[in-house]
């Protein structure tokens, strides 16, 4: 039997990849954090598969279930939210199910801040605008974060923020970039993007954190910050379309992402 890391995206039950949902259709368990998760995603997986939820397990338990469906011959879809190459924990169970003997493999997903910027109508790269993108989360009651990966470190490189995992310390956060970007920079909130609770708000740093507040929001959501947010934003044509680049030659430098 194999577990099966597979990217659940945003919520969305039709924003799974077909490798995904083959995989859900024929694993006779899944194990699935409700707490980000519409529902219906949980419609793809076969009649009368054994379904557990993880929200109030730890890992110790998780990894329990995920090497006693191994001993009794049975595949798990084990679903992450967004993609689990990031806040998945995919290190810590794939670690503890190699000293076990337990084979696993993973499906990527459509990651929480493409899903966002998607409903945001927003591309976060911008053509000598910005060209980075920062994907990161503060500290809380969480893991610590390295030294080296403080806010304001990424801040001062001016690239695109995507915030997970933040939405509490929203107030803070807004205080302190805004000593990099000024009060006026774009901002937006993206809540359960793609499911029905779905919420955005759209403001500067200077007021998005009222916005949160009066929401209510307390997790499940992805702060974005950055001038390539702003609405009816003006660039340079890029060079990979620009009407006056030679086409004759092969170029190497067409976007793969």
């Amino acid at each position: 039997m194999t577990v099966h890391f597979i990217g659940a995206g945003p919520g969305a039950a039709d924003l799974l990849t077909v490798r995904a949902v083959e995989l859900l259709r024929t694993s006779p368990v899944c194990l699935y954090a409700g707490t980000y998760l519409d529902p219906e995603v949980l419609a793809h997986c076969a009649p009368g598969a054994e379904l557990i939820d993880t929200q109030h397990l730890d890992i110790d338990q998780i990894i329990a279930h995920l090497v006693r469906a191994h001993d009794s011959g049975r595949d798990v879809a084990r679903l992450c939210s967004g993609d689990p190459s990031i806040y998945s924990a995919l290190t810590e169970q794939t670690r503890r199910l190699d000293a076990h003997n337990v084979p696993w493999d993973v499906t990527p997903g459509v990651p929480a801040y493409a899903a966002a910027a998607a409903i945001l109508g927003t591309e976060l790269t911008v053509p000598e605008v910005v060209q980075s993108v920062v994907l990161t989360r503060t500290q809380a009651r969480s893991t610590a974060m390295p030294e080296s990966e403080a806010l304001a470190e990424f801040a001062r490189t001016g690239a695109t923020l995507v915030l997970h995992l933040a939405i509490t310390r929203i107030r803070t956060l807004a205080a302190e970039l805004t000593e990099f970007h000024g009060a006026d920079c774009p901002t937006a909130v993206v809540y359960r993007a793609s499911q029905p609770e779905e919420l955005v708000l759209r403001g500067t740093l200077a007021d998005i954190a009222d916005q949160v507040e009066t929401a209510g929001l307390r997790q499940a959501a992805i702060i974005l910050v950055g001038p390539a947010l702003r609405v009816g934003v003006s660039c340079v044509g890029s060079h990979l379309y620009d009407p006056q680049r030679d086409r004759r030659t092969v170029s190497g430098d067409a976007p793969r992402g």
